[in-house]
């Protein structure tokens, strides 16, 4: 079900993971706060679409070259397509590209994103994402995951990903799947699904994963944006289809976040790894993975408080 097809009943007072402003309905309101999502149709235009889908294009063949953007390849089919949208599975950090960072700030977009983080917004985390057609040789399942996994900063009520499908996106080409309701759960040990050689670098997913919580594909046209809680569990399937499914989206925070210390927690692995990535990629020793999340996050609206 998409958001607008739930009757919920609305309890004044009792909103946690959404603030008080004229946009959203009470019952838009509460489904997010029933289900940890909501979906909005039609949010961004097909002209912004195809002007994100052109710049994406221009960075697989090498036409600019956006700094700290971290561009996934899959090695397997470098020699057959070379550099092409065809063997490109997702552009990452990619703020400092004037083109695709728009989207970070589309009023449209920010509009909602103050619904859950307030006035002061920073964009944290920007991912596109052209879901290649899978083979047995590799695989571009996402495994059933939590967001905040990957975040040192809290309170997680005040973090938000929008979502934004860049065409079609169904159970064929792998749309998000989600486990509604699971963003109340605390956030659970994540590693290296026991897959025999089909997981890419940092796709991490629950190592325990409840099979009786009900999943579902939220199927999404063009320009259908949907906004989700960090420790909602979801994933995407594979795409079956010869054609590429593209998302683009951005995790937003307040600017009065705050980092914590992940030393002696589930994510202190997950620190480990990123920070041996960006010192190898940089030829750096000295690097904490606060300032890797400094040198990622943007203001967009408001002023920049703790983050």
């Amino acid at each position: 079900p998409t958001s607008a097809q739930v009757i919920a009943v609305p309890q004044p007072g009792r909103f946690h993971y959404t603030l008080d402003n004229n946009v959203l309905t009470t019952e838009q309101r509460q489904f997010y706060e029933d289900n940890g999502y909501l979906l909005i149709k039609k949010l961004v235009s097909d002209e912004d679409i195809e002007r994100f889908r052109k710049e994406f294009v221009r960075i697989c063949k090498k036409e600019v070259n956006p700094p700290g953007a971290m561009i996934m390849k899959d090695e397997s089919l470098r020699s057959q397509y070379g550099q092409s949208e065809k063997g490109v599975n997702k552009v990452q950090d990619f703020q400092e590209d004037k083109e695709l960072f728009r989207y970070c700030t589309l009023p449209e977009v920010l509009r909602y994103v103050e619904c859950f983080t307030g006035p002061n917004i920073m964009a944290m985390h920007t991912m596109l994402i052209n879901k290649l057609p899978d083979s047995d040789k590799q695989t571009f399942l996402h495994p059933m995951h939590q967001d905040l996994h990957y975040f040192p900063f809290r309170p997680a009520a005040r973090i938000v990903c929008s979502w934004t499908a860049m065409e079609r996106a169904d159970e064929d080409n792998g749309c998000l799947v989600v486990q509604p309701g699971t963003h109340k759960q605390p956030l659970k040990p994540h590693g290296y699904p026991q897959w025999e050689g089909k997981t890419n670098k940092l796709f991490h997913g629950l190592l325990d994963e409840d099979e009786k919580i009900p999943r579902v594909h939220l199927v999404m046209e063009k320009g259908d944006t949907v906004f989700f809680h960090p420790l909602l569990i979801h994933g995407s399937g594979i795409n079956k289809t010869s054609g590429f499914r593209k998302s683009i989206s951005c995790h937003f925070a307040s600017s009065e976040c705050y980092y914590i210390d992940v030393k002696n927690t589930t994510q202190e692995h997950l620190e480990k790894e990123l920070v041996e990535m960006i010192r190898k990629k940089y030829d750096t020793t000295s690097v904490e993975l606060r300032d890797i999340w400094n040198f990622r996050a943007r203001l967009v609206q408001g002023e920049r408080i703790n983050l």
